[in-house]
């Protein structure tokens, strides 16, 4: 299949830490398929922190949606409490040992991210984002 033809993947995974590996490991499978094997290591990141994020701080299922479209890839994390995300934090001492860095690093390592409640669209919770260009 040609690098540039646009495809889509959801995995739904349950409120479960495992979800983190599973997810990454799927995600890996997914780009070396595609041929973009170039993306894995950055996009593994991204998807661990949104995933992360989505278990760790909700109680409810979630789901991780890879897209490619147009030379960009979208990697997202659905999850069902609405509330907006965190802002990322700055560097520095983190308050916990293991926490409250993952937005940054998106931040840090996404040519985008954003994020949008999903209440409009008749279902309930948020979908967070980030975009890695392939050029």
């Amino acid at each position: 299949m040609p690098e540039s033809a646009p495809w889509e993947y959801t995995l739904c995974i349950p409120n479960d830490v495992r979800a983190v590996t599973v997810s990454r490991r799927t995600l890996r499978l997914i780009l070396t398929v595609h041929g973009l094997i170039r993306l894995v290591d950055t996009a593994e990141l991204l998807a661990a922190e949104l995933v992360s994020n989505a278990v760790r701080h909700t109680e409810g299922p979630a789901a991780l949606r890879v897209c490619w479209a147009a030379s960009v890839l979208r990697i997202g994390a659905w999850d069902a409490d609405p509330e907006p995300p965190g802002p990322p934090r700055t560097p520095g001492p983190p308050a916990e040992p293991e926490g409250g860095r993952g937005l940054a690093l998106v931040r840090a390592c996404a040519d985008l991210w954003g994020w949008q409640p999903l209440g409009q669209e008749g279902g309930p919770g948020k979908y967070v984002w980030c975009e890695l260009a392939a050029a």
